[in-house]
């Protein structure tokens, strides 16, 4: 099982001033992502000023991945949350299709296949 999870971090800064739309469209992120059957998480982590945001999704498989990137959640909302916030690290842990690979290179992402590991 560990081989075909997918898993992602996203790492970001908020622009002065954006914070509270920010958590906003975070928030209408996590809704949609919620009614993923294929979403193991989707989690938000800050920093205690906010400014400093991370997201951790972890997805049941490769094909879950894409389906999140094809839906609303990234579709709908990242546009509108790249217009309150910087990109600062990209990386996803696993084996993503070549289409989630390319539209997450535009991001800067870096993929880290699996190598080695447990699970639970």
């Amino acid at each position: 099982m560990v081989k075909q999870v997918v898993r992602l971090t996203v790492s970001l800064v908020v622009n002065d001033g954006q914070l509270e739309a920010f958590k906003s469209i975070a928030q209408s992120m996590t809704d949609a992502s919620k009614a993923e059957s294929g979403t193991l998480g989707y989690e938000w982590f800050s920093s205690a000023d906010g400014k400093l945001q991370r997201i951790v999704e972890t997805y049941v498989d490769s094909s879950a991945l894409e389906a999140h990137f094809m839906g609303p959640a990234v579709q709908v909302w990242v546009p509108k949350l790249a217009e309150l916030c910087k990109v600062s690290a990209f990386e996803i842990y696993g084996e993503p299709s070549k289409k989630v690979a390319e539209m997450a290179a535009a991001f800067g992402a870096v993929v880290f296949p699996y190598w080695l590991g447990i699970d639970r």
